[in-house]
Parts: C-alpha cells; sequence; structure tokens
C-alpha cells in the first residue's frame, strides 16, 4: 500500500510539473506548430539516409539485412508495448512534454552513428519505447481542428513528412561529397536539438485543462494485451483495426529494409536513392493534399481507404516482380499514391473517439 501511495504521489508531482513548468509557447495551437515538429524531425533523419546504409554495412557486413530487420523488430515491439501508457498520459498531462520526450529519445541516437555503431544501433532499438511522435502530433491535430477539417490536416502532416524527405537525401549526399559524413551526422544532430528547441520555447499546449483525464491510470488501461481483447468488443475498432495490420504488416516489412535493398543489392547510387526519394516525397506530397481533398470530398473517409489499399496492393505486387530500375521507380509512383491511406484511416477513427480520448486513439494507431 505505501509503495502504491508513493507511486501515485509521485504521479501526480509529475503531472504538476509537466503542465507548470514548460514555456507556454507563441499564440494559440494549430495545425502548423505540429507540421514544422514533424518536419525538422524527419528532415534529421533525411539528411542521415546514406550515412545509415552504410554504417549499417560496414557493422554487419556478413549479416545486413538480418540485422537491420532485428533492430526494427525490437524496435517496433517496444514501441507496440510502450504506446498505451504514453497515449493514455498524454490525455492527462498534454501533448507538449510528450512532443519534446518521442522527439528526444527518437534523435538521441544520431550523434553516436560513427562514434559507436554498436550503441547507436543499440539505442535506435531501444529508442522504441517513445518512438511515437507522429501519432503525438496527430493528437495535437486533433485537439485543434474540427470533424471537417481534420481530414485535410491530417494530410498536410504526412505530406509535410513527405516533404522533409523531398530533399534532405539529396543534401546529405552531397553534403558528404564535399565534406564528410561526419558533418553530416553533426548536422543532423543541430537540426533535432532545433526541434526541441522549437518545442520548449514555440509550441503551446494543444489540449485544454478541461479535456484532459483526471482519471487514475489502471494497468487494465495501459496493458496492450488486454487492449487487444478488449478489441472484439467494438466491432468498428476491429475492423479498422484489422485493415490497419493487414497493410502496415508488409508496409513494415518494406520500410525497415527497402533502401538497403535499393543500394547493396540494386546497385542504387547514393544520388539515386536521393532522387527516387525526392521523387516519391513530391508525389506523396500531391497524393496527400490535391488528392486527398478530392477523394475526401467526392467519396467519402471508407471510400479512400479502399483507393489507398488498392495502390497498396498494386505497388507491392510491383517491387516484387520488378526485374529492372525503372519498375522501381513506377512502384515508387504507386506507394506515393498509397500514402492517401494512413490520414483517411486517422480522420475515419478520430470522429469516433471522444475528445479527450485522441492521444489514446492516435497512440494505438
Amino acid at each position: 500500500m505505501i509503495v502504491i501511495k508513493t507511486r501515485r504521489r509521485l504521479t501526480s508531482a509529475s503531472s504538476h510539473i509537466a503542465r507548470s513548468n514548460l514555456p507556454g509557447g507563441f499564440g494559440k495551437p494549430s495545425v502548423y506548430h505540429g507540421l514544422v515538429v514533424i518536419f525538422l524531425e524527419f528532415f534529421a533523419w533525411g539528411l542521415l539516409t546514406n550515412p545509415v546504409i552504410s554504417t549499417l554495412n560496414q557493422t554487419f557486413p556478413t549479416h545486413t539485412f538480418l540485422m537491420n530487420g532485428v533492430i526494427h523488430g525490437v524496435k517496433g515491439l517496444l514501441t507496440f508495448l510502450s504506446s498505451p501508457l504514453l497515449g493514455a498520459y498524454s490525455d492527462i498531462w498534454g501533448r507538449k512534454p510528450f512532443l519534446l520526450i518521442t522527439v528526444f529519445f527518437t534523435c538521441c541516437p544520431i550523434p553516436l552513428m560513427k562514434i559507436s555503431p554498436m550503441w547507436y544501433f543499440a539505442l535506435i532499438s531501444v529508442s522504441g519505447l517513445f518512438s511515437v511522435t507522429f501519432s503525438v502530433v496527430y493528437s495535437y491535430v486533433a485537439d485543434v481542428t474540427d470533424e471537417n477539417s481534420r481530414s485535410s490536416a491530417y494530410g498536410l502532416v504526412t505530406a509535410t513528412f513527405a516533404a522533409s524527405l523531398i530533399t534532405s537525401p539529396a543534401i546529405g549526399a552531397h553534403l558528404a561529397r564535399l565534406y564528410s559524413e561526419n558533418f553530416v551526422i553533426a548536422l543532423g544532430t543541430a537540426v533535432a536539438i532545433l526541434d526541441l528547441v522549437f518545442i520548449f520555447f514555440v509550441v503551446p499546449e494543444s489540449l485544454p485543462e478541461r479535456l484532459r483525464t483526471d482519471q487514475k491510470i489502471s494497468w487494465d488501461k495501459i496493458d496492450p494485451f488486454a487492449a487487444l481483447k478488449n478489441i472484439s468488443n467494438d466491432r468498428f475498432i476491429c475492423l479498422i483495426c484489422l485493415i490497419v495490420l493487414l497493410s502496415y504488416l508488409p508496409e513494415a516489412g518494406q520500410y525497415s529494409c527497402f533502401f538497403v535493398y535499393l543500394r547493396l543489392m540494386l546497385g542504387f547510387s547514393e544520388d539515386e536513392i536521393a532522387y527516387f526519394i525526392a521523387f516519391v516525397g513530391i508525389f506523396s506530397c500531391i497524393a496527400q493534399t490535391a488528392l486527398l481533398a478530392c477523394l475526401q470530398k467526392y467519396f467519402g473517409s471508407k471510400e479512400t481507404i479502399m483507393v489507398g489499399l488498392f495502390f497498396q496492393i498494386v505497388q507491392l505486387a510491383a517491387y516484387g516482380i520488378a526485374t529492372s530500375n525503372w519498375v522501381m521507380w513506377f512502384a515508387g509512383g504507386l506507394a506515393a499514391l498509397s500514402s492517401v491511406t494512413y490520414p483517411s484511416i486517422s480522420a475515419f477513427v478520430s470522429v469516433y473517439a471522444k475528445e479527450n480520448q485522441q492521444g489514446k486513439k492516435n497512440i494505438f494507431e
């Protein structure tokens, strides 16, 4: 009992600190605050696209793909285990503290890439405990938008992610040739620090006090396995989870090793990888803004999800049978078109979730 009471006092004290000590930010919370956070984080990692591949190959020369899969697998497992806790507490403490936490732990491995590659890959795996910036940003966006504009706002978030990857790999490759990979790693670290400074001083809290849940967090609310059991009690959530699982299962395997495959197996140069990412990024921006808005307007969220899944099926099939580089480029265009799926699903579910449960909803996605 003493331990439980002490833990409750610490939780209450931590909640008070999280609510009172962070600067209030500038202006009213808006979608654009979340866009800057996403852009800077993924721009930092985009700069490191080629250094990551070379470091992975140098560290595990005979088991490159195996270790790449293990690293991302451990990261994904830890994300699955910790996500319910982060989502539940973001509905209590607000979004801003968790933006700081997720960006910090997602980017903290960057400086160690050349200093200690083994620690770098170990930290990438462990960072899965907090690597849910996208979900927290989606919760932030849900706080500041209504149902009618939420789908377009989600599309802007994913389009911003794509935009951050349009130029950053090419810039990273160019700077590595001019200077060195160490310079690019230092630049990526600086961009990540800039993101943290922006969140701390500029980003205002989006979750009003009146919407924060003051309920005590019990184990059954943060247990991911219990949540999986409870899914069957709600037919709508069960179907959405099945759609997400069947969509992300092949996508996760593809994206975890795709650029390593292009570089080491198909012989893409550093510039070709950068151009490929830019190509997919540009088309993703168009798909997640103009195309998504048109599909939502004329068909609705459910039909938009189906269109995105159709493009994904064709894209994955093209990747599987590709025998020449042009097929990979064609499949990349289809991948960009399929990117309308995630914002459509998020918008579809956000209408179903209560206002004070957006963090929990987005984290579980």
